[in-house]
This record gives C-alpha cells, structure tokens and sequence, in this order.
C-alpha cells in the first residue's frame, strides 16, 4: 500500500496537508466528546470550552518543542524549520504533557477534580491519536522496518511496517474500553491511569520497530519515558484503588 498525496487541498494558494487536517478533526471531536459528557463528571460543559481555548495551542506547541528538543541537529543550523510543523514533527509526549499543564491550570481556576477531569478528557485522548495517527501514512512517516507483510507500506523505496496503524488500532481500541469503562469505574483517576499504563504499554512495544525514533543517548526516548509514564500510573492506581477501599 502506497500513501496518497499528503496535500488534502488547496486553500487561497496554500497547500492544506492531510497531517494538519487530520489532527484537527481529533481535536474537534475530543473537545466535543468531552463538552457532552462533562455533566457526569461534575464539570460544567462551558469549562470544557475554557479548558479548549488553552488546550489547542497549548498541546501544539508542546508537543514541538518535545520533537525539537530531541533532535536539535536538525534545527540548530536553520531556526525558522522549528516552526513549520506541516510535514510532521509533533509529539505526542509532548503534546500530552502540556495538556497535563493547562489541565491542572484550568482546574484550579475553575475549581475542578483533576482526577474528575483526566477520566473525562483521556478516553478522548486516545481517539485522536487513533485518527491523528493517519496523518503519518499521509506524510509516509513514522515506520517501522522493512517487512513482507500483506499490510505492509510503501516508504523510502521499501515495503515497512506501518507502526501508524498498528498505534492507530491500538488507540481505537483503547478509546472505546475506556469508554464503557467509565460507566463502571470504581474511583476517580482509574480511567486516566489506566490509559496512562494501556498507552504506554503499546507505544513502549510498537517503538522497537520504528526506525525514526527520537533518542536518548542509545535508548529510544518513547520506550524510556513509556516505562517510566507505566510505573507511576501503575502507583498511583494502586493509592487511589486502596484510598478507595478505606473510605
């Protein structure tokens, strides 16, 4: 399988990517997943609005800084290259981790759980990634190896593991679990640990077979951060279920 033309159209002379519009439709559907449900939570919808308007760029900005931070070199000479974030570049650690910020910003302004918030905005984290994910097909990046499997992609002149798909089910997957899980869960911050360990479980194992990965020195920073983001969410879910249990 080949990607298409990575150009969704052409606005006013400007090439629209499909990785821009892609991303886009994650965040919009997130952000209304979330507005709909915030009442069973115990957060006013409109909050969910304030928490949007700070999120978007937020996310976006963090989630470039994090790619640039680990490959400096391709930046260092050209500085203006940071900014152009149409043909890739995003991370979604980093992405993630200034979401976290805002969250936690938002929350204290407006008086809300965290806990209660991160189970309502997680479940539609991962389904943006799942529909986020395609934009790497588009952009024929974010592979893995060559192979010979009948679902294999075509990049850089060989057939590779499209590791895009393979997070992209994952995330699919995850999205809907903890969905009809959080009609169930048994305490607040069960659903976002609980994507933190399901997420980082999978990226952790698809990683190893992607060939462009961000480093840390020899080991790849998505795995090294995956274990780490693992054992604290795997903590923290084992405080929260005890506390639970005493109350």
């Amino acid at each position: 399988m080949r990607a298409p033309d990575p150009v969704a159209f052409t606005l006013f002379g400007m090439d629209i990517m499909w990785y821009g519009v892609l991303i886009g439709t994650g965040f919009v559907l997130a952000i209304i997943l979330c507005y709909k449900r915030a009442p069973k939570h115990g957060i006013q919808s409109d909050h969910i609005l304030d928490f949007a308007i700070f999120l978007i760029p937020a996310s976006i900005i963090g989630a470039r800084a994090y790619y640039v931070l680990f490959s400096w070199e391709n930046y260092a000479g050209d500085l203006w290259k940071i900014l152009n974030i149409r043909n890739g570049g995003l991370a979604i650690h980093g992405g993630i981790i200034a979401g976290f910020i805002v969250g936690l910003l938002v929350c204290k302004y407006h008086k809300i759980d965290i806990l209660e918030l991160a189970d309502l905005v997680f479940p539609t984290v991962a389904l943006a990634q799942a529909i986020g994910r395609w934009g790497n097909f588009f952009n024929s990046e974010a592979h893995g190896g060559p192979t010979d499997l009948p679902w294999a992609v075509w990049a850089d002149g060989q057939y590779v593991h499209p590791t895009f798909l393979y997070e992209s089910l994952w995330c699919f997957a995850l999205f809907w679990f903890l969905l009809w899980l959080d009609k169930r869960r048994a305490f607040p911050g069960q659903i976002a640990c609980l994507y933190g360990m399901l997420y980082s479980l999978e990226r952790g194992l698809v990683e190893q077979l992607r060939t462009d990965s961000l480093m840390i020195g020899s080991f790849k920073q998505a795995q090294v951060l995956s274990f780490f983001v693992f054992v604290l969410c795997l903590a923290l879910y084992i405080i929260l279920r005890n506390k639970r249990k005493r109350s």
